[in-house]
């Protein structure tokens, strides 16, 4: 044997291409997810405005019933009809539940959210953001019980035209602002979905319960087998989304369950990862006569595996789906629920309370909330002001926690049946967030 031979070296990282990149992406999770709000941030803003146009002009007819257009399954006996808006509120919105469901899980798991102490600055923010509005709301209406229902409107955060917000603020927002910001917001999120969950969902019914229960087992016991093909949890996922829908409770609920069940750790870790490259890497390094057509397609079937699996299935999915949710969904939705018949809205005194209530709420409650609360944590060194920050960055903070769009107009078509009240309220979150904000 020749002690002179040299072992086969690893392929130095500008050799990679594409794996480097997206073992690059993988450590950037966070700024690769305030890049995609950010660009989303635009793209709502063009839906919205295209959508209020439309409905608008002489258009507005034809977009009112293109969105009212139904859409049925109908199987044997069985026959489900709904109109698009509802297979986009209801079904895409699913989706992007499950997103935030998985930010959130993730969140907990290893990013803002994980220690207590970086968590209670902007766990006391947000709930200071979503109390204040909320209170401010019903003191405003306390005289009008037709509208009370909506209070929930002005108490979430819309985290795409925030981060768009500070984007077009540029280097004079610290970096340790937008990563507070999305704390917040994930908080925000999870405190709106429990308010949907719990006030505007309708009568329980057991029977729905039973099936959405049934489905979330089938999904725990998958995960307990091992089962890692993701394709195979989409039938009961849709059995829990049906399940939830039947209960009456809101069926985007469900997204945000299966989200915050799907698996945050990886099946392989940093080190496995590394090895397993590392020995086909030593492999291929071989003279091209030593490397058979078999052991090369080994070898590529391997190393697909090793990318499935290198990153958890909640961070696969994100990386998968945030696109589509940002540049898909939101500005379905947008499109769907913005359109606002300018000329057409009367301000009746229902109407009027309503839209003050909500206001004031997204304009004073949510910045006073915020910055109240996270001083009051502070003093009380509950928290701790991350260091590059000032009381003057939290004031920005609660500024631009207060742009509500899209769960400000998802929670209003919950809260509202009145037509009129509905318009009025949807076409302050458009004006709200075609305002300048200048904190500096």
């Amino acid at each position: 044997m020749d002690s002179t031979r040299r072992e086969p070296e690893f392929p130095p990282p500008e050799a990679w291409g594409p794996a480097l990149r997206l073992a690059r992406l993988a450590r950037r999770p966070l700024e690769r997810f305030l890049r995609i709000q950010a660009a989303s941030g635009v793209l709502l803003i063009v839906a919205a405005l295209v959508a209020l146009i439309l409905a608008s002009s002489r258009f507005g007819p034809a977009y009112s019933r293109f969105w009212h257009t139904k859409i049925a399954i109908e199987v044997g006996a069985f026959r489900f009809e709904q109109p698009i808006e509802w297979v986009v509120n209801d079904g895409l919105m699913a989706i992007f539940f499950f997103v935030v469901g998985m930010e959130i899980r993730r969140e907990v798991h290893q990013g803002e959210l994980a220690e207590w102490k970086r968590a209670a600055l902007p766990a006391a923010a947000a709930l200071g953001g979503m109390l204040a509005p909320a209170f401010l709301y019903l003191a405003v209406v306390r005289h009008s019980p037709e509208v009370r229902q909506g209070w929930g409107v002005p108490m979430a955060t819309d985290i795409a035209f925030a981060v768009g917000v500070l984007t077009l603020l540029g280097k004079r927002v610290p970096p340790a602002l937008r990563v507070l910001l999305l704390a917040l917001a994930v908080i925000d999120d999870l405190g709106a979905i429990v308010v949907i969950a719990i006030f505007y969902s309708k009568g329980i019914r057991l029977s729905g319960i039973a099936v959405a229960a049934g489905g979330l087992l089938v999904i725990f016991a998958m995960r307990v087998m091992g089962v890692r093909q993701k394709v195979a949890y989409v039938l009961p996922a849709a059995v829990v989304w049906a399940g939830t829908f039947a209960a009456g409770i809101h069926p985007t609920i469900a997204g945000v369950v299966i989200g915050m069940l799907t698996p945050v750790r990886a099946w392989l870790g940093t080190e496995k990862v590394g090895d397993a490259l590392m020995e086909d890497a030593n492999l291929l390094a071989r003279s091209p006569d030593d490397v058979s057509t078999h052991e090369l397609a080994s070898v590529l079937r391997h190393v697909d595996v090793v990318r499935r699996e290198a990153t958890s299935p909640a961070e696969s999915l994100i990386e998968s789906l945030h696109p589509w949710v940002a540049f898909v969904i939101m500005p379905l939705f947008a499109l769907a629920n913005a359109g606002v018949a300018v000329n057409a809205v009367a301000l009746t005194p229902s109407a009027t309370i309503a839209l003050a209530g909500a206001a004031l709420g997204l304009l004073l409650g949510k910045p006073l909330g915020i910055v109240v609360a996270s001083t009051l944590a502070i003093r009380m060194r509950i928290a701790v002001l991350p260091r590059g920050l000032t009381f003057r960055h939290l004031l920005v903070l609660g500024l631009v926690s207060g742009i509500g769009f899209t769960m400000a107009l998802f929670v209003a078509q919950l809260a509202f049946t009145d037509q009129t009240t509905l318009g009025a309220v949807k076409l302050l979150s458009l004006i709200h967030i075609s305002e300048p904000t200048r904190p500096y």
